[in-house]
């Protein structure tokens, strides 16, 4: 192995660790540029781009679909770095307000199941979590219905003298 030489040659870009980008030197590789800055520079094996070159990733928007109050009414980007956080922080605003409307109507909130999805870009192959559902489940106390009011009777007539004290 004489004269063979093995490694690898990293240019040091001066603005890389202080978390910006200078304009005259907002490339990767290859005068390409750098879209997701702080990303991973290198191409994986079977992919089109690197994480730092990804579009895909660049164009990425979350939006929420349901009919509350809530972040994201209005299509948003979110970096790959930042998804896990910030879809997990907006789907316990979905929980939140579960326990705000059982308060509100004498409800108790039985469950509140949140589930992230992941997935992997088809371009640079980066993982991150590309949504999220919350399901909730609230029982609502309702007095008025006769099954209520029977089942309040039956355990009103199991109750009465459990607790007899005979020292008296």
């Amino acid at each position: 192995m004489s004269g063979m030489m093995i490694g690898a040659y990293n240019s040091i870009n001066p603005y890389q660790n202080a978390g910006y980008t200078s304009p005259s030197q907002d490339t990767s590789r290859a005068g390409k540029p750098v879209l997701n800055p702080g990303a991973d520079t290198e191409v994986s094996p079977g992919r089109k781009s690197s994480p730092a070159e990804c579009e895909t990733c660049k164009n990425r928007k979350y939006q929420d679909g349901s009919d509350e109050m809530v972040s994201f009414k209005s299509a948003a980007h979110i970096s790959p770095e930042a998804s896990a956080s910030r879809v997990r922080a907006h789907e316990q605003e979905h929980v939140n307000n579960a326990y705000t409307k059982a308060a509100r109507n004498n409800g108790k909130v039985l469950s509140a199941t949140v589930t992230l999805k992941t997935a992997i870009c088809p371009e640079c192959g980066s993982s991150y979590v590309s949504g999220g559902t919350t399901a909730t489940r609230i029982r609502y106390a309702n007095e008025e219905n006769p099954y209520v009011q029977n089942r309040k009777a039956a355990d009103a007539a199991s109750l009465i003298g459990a607790n007899l004290d005979m020292a008296v």
